[in-house]
């Protein structure tokens, strides 16, 4: 019966992983709602398995049978699925899935699964995890040629393992085609364990170069709020009274520092009284004066121009009675005549002539 269940539980979850990696809309809530399922369903699985003793450190490969060879790759399809999750810390969704991939390289090692290029590359990564990479030469050509053999491993492992699925026949009543699908299978994984390690560091590289948010956390903006307004957590009570109480509490303490630094705002002013004076004022200045009182001021220091219009090109009327400006304008009139008869026009140009 234990059998039966851990077989449904970890075909359900391979159906599940199947529909999610047949989804083309990766951008929704429900895609992440079924990635969230299939994470359940495989963690069920692996502690149902665990529950089973499925896997002992006293056992060799030979013990495992051919049904159960599956049940290997619980951890990988786990780490697969945690990357695809979508939350605001990556970098502890990276290191998820990094606990994942470990954990099923380190049962395939313990049974002696891995190949022996996997295994160098195992202990490549034991030695350095963070800066593992599955070329470790620098030289260009070096590289390309390490990714087309990389390339045409896997590519052969698709093909061995599409064959095999391919041919139920091959497979009906043959414990050994069956014992070595599920083998290719696990090596094709693990090929994609150290892709995926490898992408997975590169990528932790790009998140630790990325600048750190320098503003308050929206708990740090909460809790200011609260200290503020004096609210106790748990509740919206206030211990604060009115303006008036916080400006008390403001004023408190010392103005200056040790050194001399002003540790909050203070205004100097020339005696007591004044500030005894403006503590019935307004918060706002009054007017001193009327606008008339101010036109008129204004005008006595001469700060408004008066005239113009069409008055202002009026000649005043002559006072007949008032001889002695009659004679000063027939004077001045007469002082003018005489230089326009010693000046005549043009004759202070004399510039231009030849």
């Amino acid at each position: 019966m234990a059998e039966h269940s851990i077989k449904s539980l970890f075909s359900l979850a391979e159906r599940q992983r199947k529909d999610i990696e047949s989804s083309w809309d990766t951008n929704t809530a429900i895609y992440q709602q079924n990635v969230l399922a299939a994470i359940a369903t495989y963690d069920e699985t692996l502690k149902l398995a665990d529950r089973l003793s499925l896997f002992s450190p006293n056992e060799t490969l030979e013990d495992i049978t051919s049904g159960d060879l599956q049940y290997f790759l619980i951890n990988y399809r786990l780490a697969d699925l945690i990357l695809r999750v979508s939350n605001a810390d990556r970098r502890q969704t990276l290191q998820s899935a990094r606990g994942a991939y470990e954990r099923y390289l380190s049962l395939l090692d313990h049974y002696e699964i891995l190949s022996a290029p996997d295994k160098k590359l195992y202990s490549a990564y034991t030695e350095y995890p963070t800066t593992f990479s599955t070329i470790s030469t620098t030289d260009p050509n070096a590289r390309r040629g390490a990714k087309i053999a990389n390339f045409k491993a896997e590519k052969e492992l698709k093909k061995k393992l599409e064959f095999l699925s391919q041919n139920p026949e091959y497979l009906q009543n043959d414990e050994d085609a069956v014992r070595e699908l599920q083998i290719t299978n696990i090596s094709l994984c693990t090929h994609n364990t150290f892709q995926s390690l490898e992408s997975l560091n590169r990528e932790l590289e790009v998140l630790a170069m990325a600048p750190r948010p320098s503003g308050p956390t929206p708990a740090a903006l909460e809790q200011d709020y609260r200290e503020r307004n004096g609210i106790r957590d748990g509740s919206d009570y206030s211990e604060r009274l009115d303006r008036r109480d916080m400006l008390s509490s403001a004023n408190k303490g010392p103005i200056l520092s040790a050194g001399g630094k002003p540790l909050r705002p203070f205004t100097l002013l020339d005696s007591r009284q004044t500030l005894k004076d403006g503590v019935f004022k307004p918060g706002h200045n009054l007017p001193t004066m009327t606008i008339d009182e101010y036109l008129e001021e204004e005008r006595a220091r001469g700060g408004i121009i008066e005239g113009g219009g069409e008055e202002s090109g009026m000649l005043p009327e002559p006072d007949e009675d008032n001889l002695e400006k009659a004679d000063a304008e027939i004077m001045k009139a007469r002082e003018w005549d005489e230089y326009v008869e010693a000046n005549p026009k043009g004759s202070g140009n004399t510039l231009n002539r030849g």
